[in-house]
């Protein structure tokens, strides 16, 4: 049922695989398209997006090769889409072999659950279709920075909700991460909150669903693997938020790896000159270790 979602997006990949000789990558930005009218969402023209950053494989050297699959979510507190946590991130995860997809979800005035529905539908879209992108349809990792990271970690909290597999026509098991990346996450709704973000993603449905959003109240034991970081001088999401999600995993059982850097803002990325092209405050290198953190984690604790 996915399918009848993403038609435009199916036939795209298809056509893509058969130019496979001639090209060395699948590179191409698709639209997702959810009927959201037909889901009960008010929603604008507006189209989200998933960009995909997909190794060739040469059989005869490579064999059939499955790579483990990181769907990168940018933050931007629903309002606006972070570009440093997007396609750097999706080229840098490259290097070390995994095949990305970078989504660009529904903005602001597009409420909840619009975006919800989009990483859903995406994620089991990728599963149905794993080996036109040649990926392990169980190596499926959400990396989410800032607000992206509050929409992989609802993803987290409701992939086995019977009301949204329901609402897409799709077997929850599909659903449901590997394993979690959360940088400088947006968590929490209250005391430490990011308020543009909630008040971004909720529009008139702030006040009924503030609380239903606050994601350390809603951690069980169904919640994938997580790996975390954050920094401790972070002045726009305070870092309280990783360090009560940390709090409830730990109360869950979920095995997790968090990390907490003395120094940075917020919004690092990669904490490279790559991704820090301003000269701003966004060039933190000591902190640049993360993706090497997470790349061990996942080889020693998911693959």
């Amino acid at each position: 049922m996915v399918d009848k979602y993403f038609s435009n997006f199916y036939n795209d990949i298809r056509k893509c695989t058969s130019l496979r000789k001639e090209i060395t990558m699948i590179h191409e930005t698709l639209d997702i398209t959810l009927d959201y009218a037909a889901l009960g969402i008010k929603h604008d023209d507006s189209k989200a997006t998933i960009t995909s950053y997909i190794y060739d494989n040469e059989e005869a050297t490579m064999g059939e090769r499955l790579r483990p699959l990181v769907i990168v979510i940018p933050g931007g507190g629903y309002g606006h889409l972070s570009f440093r946590e997007g396609e750097a991130v999706a080229i840098k995860l490259m290097s070390y072999g995994f095949n990305v997809c970078v989504l660009r979800y529904s903005l602001k005035p597009n409420s909840y659950p619009s975006q919800l529905y989009e990483l859903a539908s995406t994620i089991a879209f990728i599963r149905d279709n794993h080996k036109l992108w040649q990926c392990d349809p169980n190596k499926i990792i959400v990396a989410g920075f800032s607000a992206g990271a509050h929409l992989a970690a609802s993803l987290g909290v409701m992939w086995n909700d019977d009301a949204l597999g329901q609402a897409l026509s799709i077997d929850k098991e599909k659903l449901k991460p590997d394993a979690l990346m959360l940088g400088y996450p947006v968590i929490t709704s209250g005391e430490f909150s990011h308020a543009n973000s909630f008040i971004n993603l909720l529009g008139e449905n702030y006040n009924g669903l503030l609380e239903d959003m606050s994601l350390e109240n809603r951690v069980t034991p169904d919640f994938p693997k997580t790996f975390m970081w954050h920094t401790f001088e972070d002045q726009s999401v305070p870092l309280e938020n990783s360090l009560l999600f940390a709090n409830a995993l730990r109360r869950a059982d979920i095995p997790f790896e968090y990390h907490v850097f003395p120094k940075g803002s917020h919004g690092l990325a990669l904490c490279t000159k790559e991704t820090n092209p301003l000269a701003n405050d966004k060039y933190e290198p000591q902190n640049a270790v993360w993706i090497d953190l997470f790349v061990s984690w996942l080889e020693h604790n998911i693959f």
